[in-house]
């Protein structure tokens, strides 16, 4: 909100200076501006880029989707080490929190960057244009879903941007609505999207499918979520990578699994000031281990630490359990390595996204790790599927089908459940294969059982975050605030 308190007073100074005199320099910009830009397919692709970039800015939404939940606890260095995430991690947030303010503020700047696309799309015309409008709308579509999970009903802007002063006049909308419109974008996006891209990264149709049938899933909406995930499983273009060990390397991403994954880089510096701004992924460096000293990983720090509950839930032959969970005294006894101990200490971290050596460390090394975020992956789809084929009374043999599937490449038997005792498992299933990748804490509040799980979590609040109090302010106080905030 900064910026607009420096448009503000660049305002006023204006308007001062020109009751002052009558005469003043007319100093057209050398930069393009919404009228001589979209003149070519480059200028779309470049505003595409623009659009992407936000999704990097994600990190935190991802490790706020763990620490929320019974997952992970906030860890850091102490208790008022970024003291936003550990009022969330202890269910205490309120209006004024910093990390809820960079996901209201960072998802809205990726929703007016894809508006901004959309708001020129009739501009111009070449062959390739509803590519490009189909990403647009799949990244405007990721964006409201974000925030749609976090807030609940927020402002609905459509193919025009969000722009100052416009605050006073827009309010928030109901999240059936929000969810409708992202339902016609991912709609758009399939219909128009091919299931390979020209760049590794971009939006696919596959990837729009699988964002479709989780929104459908958070509805409540069994049989679209089922048709639509049908249709990407019997699409044949991913298959579940056979090595479970490899799937959160940086050598292996993109891999056969990948369904959507945001992409980083090393190659950029960063820093502390502008974290969405950040090419690499900062949750990596948040979540890595405190002041280490020994092979493999590199040092962090220590947010984001699994919890014992979630490390006993693996069954002895679950292969994902030393994926997803580094027992790290254990480790260090072995290798001769050395770390410190954290705040909220466990013994355990989040081994998918700690930062692993070999990369740059390009200006502030915690800050720009390059591992991608695999937002969405095939076993995910399959568990979703079997979700809905379940809960939906659609059928328990494709349910059981679909998570028999996860459950062998984890190197589990196959399970012979049915009705309320397959659900069960299938959530458990869920909460094994996608632990540390944000996504339990609103598995949770969709499915009910968030109250009996998460300490300290207040029905009728907690299912969704306190809009952020400058945000209210900001549209001139009419905003109602979320209940019980």
């Amino acid at each position: 909100m900064e910026r607009y308190k420096i448009y503000i007073l660049l305002f006023l100074a204006a308007i001062g200076f020109n009751a002052c005199s009558e005469e003043y320099l007319e100093i057209e910009s050398e930069d393009p501006n919404s009228e001589n830009f979209f003149n070519s397919q480059a200028d779309y692709e470049n505003a595409l880029v623009a659009a992407y970039d936000l999704l990097q800015s994600t990190y935190l939404n991802v490790m706020l989707g763990d620490i929320a939940s019974d997952n992970t606890l906030a860890g850091g260095e102490s208790a008022t080490d970024v003291i936003g995430i550990q009022q969330i991690d202890d269910m205490i947030h309120t209006p004024v929190n910093d990390q809820l303010s960079d996901i209201w503020r960072w998802m809205f700047a990726g929703v007016n960057r894809a508006n901004y696309i959309l708001e020129f799309q009739d501009k111009t015309d070449f062959p390739d244009k509803p590519r490009v409008l189909g990403e647009a709308r799949f990244l405007r579509a990721y964006y409201y879903f974000e925030l749609v999970k976090f807030f609940g009903d927020v402002p609905l802007v459509v193919d025009q941007r969000f722009l100052f002063g416009d605050q006073f006049d827009v309010d928030r909308t109901p999240k059936e609505e929000v969810y409708a419109q992202i339902e016609l974008d991912l709609l758009y996006a399939i219909e128009n999207l091919q299931y390979t891209t020209p760049d590794v990264g971009r939006a696919t149709r596959g990837s729009a499918q699988a964002l479709l049938g989780k929104v459908y899933l958070f509805q409540e909406k069994f049989g679209d979520a089922a048709n639509v995930l049908d249709d990407l499983i019997a699409s044949n273009q991913y298959s579940l990578v056979d090595d479970y060990s490899t799937i959160f390397e940086n050598d292996n991403e993109n891999n056969s699994e990948s369904v959507f994954e945001i992409q980083y880089s090393d190659l950029e510096g960063a820093g502390f000031g502008c974290l969405q701004c950040s090419e690499g992924n900062v949750a990596v460096g948040f979540n890595g281990i405190r002041n280490y000293d020994g092979p493999v990983y590199d040092s962090g720090f220590s947010f984001n630490v699994p919890t014992q509950e979630v490390v006993d839930l693996f069954p002895p032959n679950d292969v994902r359990k030393d994926v997803a969970i580094l027992d790290i005294d254990e480790f260090a006894a072995a290798n001769n390595a050395t770390f410190r101990v954290g705040f909220e200490h466990t013994g355990y971290y989040n081994r998918k996204y700690i930062a692993r050596q070999g990369d740059l460390n390009t200006g502030d090394a915690n800050l720009t790790n390059p591992n991608n975020y695999r937002a969405i992956r095939l076993a995910d789809v399959y568990l979703m599927a079997a979700e809905a084929y379940n809960s939906g009374n659609l059928g328990d043999g494709p349910a059981r089908d679909y998570l028999n599937i996860v459950r062998r490449r984890a190197n589990l038997g196959d399970l012979d459940l049915s009705g309320s005792a397959l659900r069960d498992a299938i959530f458990q299933d869920r909460r094994l294969e996608l632990v540390g990748e944000g996504h339990h804490f609103f598995d949770l509040v969709r499915t009910g059982r968030a109250a009996a799980e998460i300490d300290g979590f207040t029905p009728n609040k907690n299912e969704v975050f306190p809009i952020p109090l400058q945000e209210i302010l900001l549209a001139g106080n009419r905003w109602e605030q979320n209940p019980n905030y």
